[in-house]
């Protein structure tokens, strides 16, 4: 890659076990691709991390999310933990929120082997699987050929995080308004 950018808010890196820890348990991530025509793509798709990797999927029809992978293999894939909505000041400016965020930047590519895809949906249904979901046939998967695996082979990891202030750090109770000298 590149260089890599100056961090701004160092003070809200994460360390990299909280980075693996939130990519690892995170819901539901964002694929970002770019097209032949320089726009970015961002699609919100379900995943997995296997052996290092970044695993998504989708379907085997060419859209443009395939469009774009096989036009240009660098994509970012975010993952997020948002949380609680909180004023720091007295103005509608000052507010944040709590979050936790990772962002992976790596390479993608097309896994077409069938023993990889049937691993990725034992693990998808391991993560994901509720109550009778559970009881589906096991080692059965009848689309596997109408779907399309994607591996993101991750060069780069970044996380970040805000978590929720204390009541007695938060406006009213504590003012930290950015803007002190302001009048309404």
């Amino acid at each position: 890659m590149s260089g890599l950018p100056q961090v701004r808010r160092a003070d809200k890196l994460m360390t990299e076990v909280r980075v693996r820890e939130v990519l690892e348990k995170g819901f539901c991530g964002r694929l970002a691709t770019v097209g032949e025509d320089g726009w970015p793509y961002c699609v919100p798709l379900l995943y997995v991390c296997m052996e290092g990797d970044i695993l998504v999927h989708n379907t085997r029809a060419k859209g443009h999310l395939r469009t774009n992978v096989d036009h240009e293999p660098r994509v970012c894939f975010e993952v997020d933990e948002p949380g609680e909505v909180f004023p720091y000041g007295r103005f509608e400016c000052d507010s944040s929120v709590a979050y936790a965020s990772v962002i992976a930047f790596g390479r993608i590519r097309v896994v077409e082997e069938l023993a990889p895809r049937e691993r990725f949906f034992d693990a998808l249904m391991a993560k994901y699987a509720r109550g009778k979901w559970n009881e589906r046939p096991k080692g059965f998967y009848p689309r596997i050929d109408q779907i399309t695996l994607y591996s993101i082979a991750v060069e780069r990891l970044s996380g970040k995080e805000t978590p929720l202030p204390e009541a007695s750090q938060r406006w009213p109770a504590m003012d930290n308004t950015k803007s002190p000298n302001a009048r309404a």
